[in-house]
């Protein structure tokens, strides 16, 4: 039943682009900025773990209307319900459409859309050196496509539908108060006071799924140049951290892109291959995790 309400929600995310608005999530935001003021009032505890209360909060519908389901219906309800929560979770973009929409500003020489997709890519403001901007758009759509699609595919796997939300809340939440916190700069807010631990429990949720990411890279692309980007980007401090898995996804896909140089090409025209090339990579790792959950549920190792 999870094969095919994966399989259904995936097609879902390739064909419903233009329901993709209603999975921003904007009402959540006060639900997350009153949780956020709550948790401000609790100076002396471990910021961890109200958040963690936080998170259960936000899950709880979820695994409610989940346990109520069961088997009725000879499952039905349940997979309809587990392709709306995929959906939900997922995103709140889609990582090929944005990646086209990039491109086709390159081509257009549109600068101000060009820096409006890179900045949703990058999650901040993009850099001004083209070589650079290249980089780090290859490098974010292999970082993106994990935070977007494998993890929650990962606990979808895992936990079903409640495993999926869990993970998408603990991102709803990390940038809710990244994005709090960027808009005070003493980080005296509620916000500031729990962007650290909101960062590390999503950190946490995605370390496994980042490296199951990174082998579908190597497996889909260059596994000499992935295997030797993992080995140079193994550190010991902060590999359990978000930044950890982000750099190790950001290094191993450059190295299985293994793009190289072009003689005459210019800066855009360099820009769309990058970026194509990593939209290719991300889709053929994507082909690699269907077909190996595929095979699991064939041989009863995943339900």
């Amino acid at each position: 039943m999870k094969l095919i309400a994966l399989l259904i929600g995936l097609a879902v995310e390739r064909l419903a682009t233009q329901l993709f608005h209603l999975r921003e999530l904007r009402w959540l935001d006060r639900l997350i900025d009153l949780g956020f003021s709550q948790i401000s009032r609790l100076a002396n505890w471990p910021p961890l773990l109200p958040v963690s209360v936080l998170v259960f909060l936000l899950v709880a519908p979820v695994l409610l209307v989940w346990m109520s389901l069961g088997d009725a219906l000879l499952g039905f309800p349940y997979l309809v319900f587990a392709i709306v929560v995929l959906f939900f979770s997922f995103g709140p973009q889609d990582i090929a459409e944005e990646v086209d929409d990039y491109c086709a500003a390159l081509a257009g020489d549109d600068t101000e859309q060009v820096r409006a997709t890179m900045k949703a890519l990058l999650e901040h403001d993009p850099p001004l050196d083209n070589d650079e901007r290249n980089r780090k758009v290859e490098e974010a759509v292999c970082v993106q496509a994990n935070n977007r699609l494998f993890a929650v595919i990962f606990w979808f796997v895992l936990l079903g539908p409640v495993g999926a939300w869990t993970y998408r809340v603990t991102d709803l939440i990390r940038r809710r108060a990244v994005f709090g916190a960027a808009r005070d700069p003493s980080g005296e807010t509620p916000a500031s006071l729990v962007v650290v631990a909101a960062e590390d429990l999503h950190g946490w949720l995605a370390w496994v799924p980042a490296r199951l990411t990174a082998t579908g890279y190597a497996m889909a692309g260059s596994f000499d140049g992935a295997w030797t980007a993992w080995r140079a980007s193994s550190q010991p401090a902060g590999r359990m951290s978000r930044e950890g898995s982000e750099g190790l996804l950001a290094h191993v896909g450059i190295g299985a892109l293994a793009l190289l140089p072009v003689e005459g090409e210019s800066d855009a025209e360099r820009g769309i291959r990058g970026a194509t090339a990593a939209k290719r990579l991300v889709l053929r790792a994507l082909f690699i995790w269907a077909a190996v959950i595929a095979a699991m549920t064939l041989y009863g190792w995943s339900v």
